[in-house]
């Protein structure tokens, strides 16, 4: 058991608490951390379980990035991409529905793609996740110049 930020080991304790708060092995400091940004932006538990299995592919994201506008669940800037874990997916409104579309377009126009994943894709089918997510990545790095 060790820390997926730092790479400390874990003790007991530590494991337990980051598990059951945030869902994933983190030392206090940085389950500190991540406990004030779920508080500050109510972050999804999903956001940060896909943050950190991302990280763990090798890939390098942002967790609620400040695009401007609002903050994002987790950024790729490498390929202008955004990913949005929608919580309440089965309580849509209109209202929030045509909101999405709307920043998807705003997101557009500035060069980012934006996708909207529901939370229980994530819960359920985290490596599927992040196995399509790199193709996402894959198709965009095919059709758009790359940040360096």
């Amino acid at each position: 058991m060790i820390c997926l930020e730092c790479k400390k080991e874990l003790g007991y304790l530590d494991h337990k608490n980051a598990m059951e708060s945030a869902g994933v092995e983190l030392c206090t400091k940085h389950h500190e951390r991540i406990k004030q940004l779920i508080t500050k932006h109510d972050t999804p538990l999903e956001a940060i379980q896909l943050y950190y299995a991302l990280k763990e592919a090798g890939i390098n994201s942002m967790l609620e990035w400040w695009d401007g506008k609002k903050s994002i669940d987790i950024a790729i800037s490498r390929v202008k991409l955004n990913i949005e874990i929608d919580s309440a997916y089965d309580k849509l409104t209109e209202h929030e529905a045509i909101n999405n579309l709307e920043e998807a377009m705003h997101s557009f126009k500035n060069g980012f793609t934006t996708i909207r994943i529901p939370h229980i894709v994530v819960r359920y089918y985290l490596n599927e996740t992040v196995n399509n997510i790199i193709g996402i990545m894959e198709g965009l790095k095919a059709n758009i110049k790359v940040i360096n």
